[in-house]
């Protein structure tokens, strides 16, 4: 093994998948991209780090509610560019072609192109390290969809598609809530 850069560290973990997250600021439905997102529990409780840095943010501090889209492989140049702009003077859904459908419990909408939709309330902002933590409401997953690879960002410019699935269901069954 050689000494990987501590200021690259972070790139060996980030690899959670890569979501859109949907907001609405009480006039206008935005989205942003965001790559760092953690399951925080079965509950269903998750967790995304943003910040002042996101036109989105202060939709999420004010209405306290927001949708996790989750994008595939083939809308990854979607997803680089929602992130390479600002929704301050960029109308995302129309300018990426993607298709708002109206959510059941919260205001921001749910992407049509994404695979899965999860509507959710903030139920806490942690300052200190720019941590929105979500509490799901209702999910949905378009099982017709033909591409399910899921896209994954290293941190620097790179990403990892999912690939092969291997089952071990059995053997984690103790460990697993009723129903997965």
């Amino acid at each position: 093994m050689h000494e990987l850069n501590l200021s690259k560290a972070f790139t060996l973990l980030e690899s959670g998948p890569v979501v859109l997250v949907t907001t609405h600021d009480g006039t206008k439905d935005n989205i942003m991209t965001i790559s760092w997102t953690m399951v925080m529990d079965f509950t269903p409780l998750f967790a995304i780090t943003t910040g002042e840095w996101n036109h989105s943010f202060a939709a999420l501090q004010k209405h306290r509610e927001c949708v996790i889209a989750i994008p595939t492989v083939d809308l990854l140049d979607k997803v680089i560019g929602i992130g390479t702009c600002t929704s301050a003077d960029t109308d995302k859904f129309s300018r990426f072609a993607l298709t708002p459908v109206p959510a059941r419990l919260v205001s921001p909408p749910l992407i049509k192109e994404c695979i899965a939709n999860i509507e959710c309330k903030v139920i806490d902002i942690v300052e200190r390290h720019n941590i929105v933590v979500l509490e799901g409401l209702a999910a949905y997953v378009d099982a017709e969809r033909k591409e399910t690879r899921r896209v994954h960002a290293v941190g620097d410019g790179t990403f990892i598609v999912d690939g092969r699935r291997i089952d071990r269901k059995e053997m984690m069954a103790s460990k697993l809530p009723p129903g997965v």
